[in-house]
């Protein structure tokens, strides 16, 4: 009986997935069977806790992220929650040994949302290692399935693609985070007055990540690399959406790819997947 109680909790890592993010459950299913549930665990873990801090804006934020932190280390210490997607967060981290510093770098940005508004440099880099860098950390354990030698050569990799994932959606959702939760994660920039100088920086920024990104990927253990190979196409032609937009429409609207710009990136990644033209 403890298996169905694993497998309803997972069940619920993976429905949070699919719920909140249709591109990102798209590409976990095209990783290799063995790991598409981990990173649904750990993508489960990583909504709630921004949920807390981005959504729950009737409640104490504070003392709920302080109670999610609490009850974290307290899934991972005794290997048990009643708390699913915790439960199942647990499983992940302790048949990966998922490095706990990881965790704590995840919930130290989480805790920064909670009051902080503008960043300098030094903290929207701290932030984007937080928030994105180390969610990707995580996946690459699970991808790398004990190989410490793969986890270290890949690891600045990784990282460059959480980073790059993270400012993409910085550009997206700035109308959301601007006007409604006034927050600026961009150092240096006055949204009142986005120019296009503005714009062009970081996305030369952000570019410089995909690159960097895209090597990393290529080097990824063949059951990672199509799912992982899906989701930096899926972000990158966001990426290219987003540059051909003006500044102010920026501030206006919310950026997105059409289903059936997605659903063509997966089929030309199969294609070449296929003729072995990724790796």
């Amino acid at each position: 009986m403890m298996q169905l109680f694993h497998t309803v909790c997972e069940l619920s890592s993976k429905l949070t997935t699919e719920r909140y993010s249709t591109s990102f459950s798209s590409a976990i299913k095209l990783l290799h069977h063995d790991l598409r549930q981990p990173i649904f665990n750990i993508y489960g873990f990583v909504r709630f806790a921004d949920e807390i801090v981005d959504t729950f804006h009737s409640y104490d934020k504070e003392t709920l992220i302080k109670e999610f932190k609490e009850q974290t280390y307290q899934a991972i210490d005794r290997k048990i929650s009643l708390n699913p997607i915790l439960h199942s967060f647990q499983l992940t981290v302790n048949q990966y040994n998922i490095d706990h510093e990881l965790i704590e770098a995840f919930f130290r940005s989480m805790e920064m949302d909670l009051d902080q508004k503008t960043y300098d440099h030094q903290g929207y880099l701290d932030y984007i290692y937080g928030s994105a860098e180390v969610v990707g950390l995580m996946c690459l354990y699970v991808f790398c399935e004990g190989d410490r030698a793969l986890y270290l050569q890949l690891k600045d990799q990784a990282r460059s693609l959480g980073a790059a994932f993270q400012k993409v959606n910085f550009l997206r959702d700035l109308k959301a985070d601007y006007n409604s939760l006034e927050r600026v994660y961009f150092p240096g920039c006055d949204f009142s007055n986005f120019t296009a100088c503005d714009k062009t920086k970081i996305e030369a920024d952000i570019q410089q990540d995909f690159d960097e990104a895209y090597k990393g990927i290529m080097k990824l253990p063949v059951k990672a690399r199509f799912g992982v190979y899906v989701a930096y196409k899926y972000y990158l032609s966001l990426f290219n959406r987003i540059k051909r937009v003006k500044p102010q429409r920026i501030l206006l609207e919310r950026i997105r790819i059409p289903n059936y710009r997605k659903a063509a990136i997966v089929v030309r990644a199969g294609v070449k997947n296929q003729l072995g033209m990724i790796g």
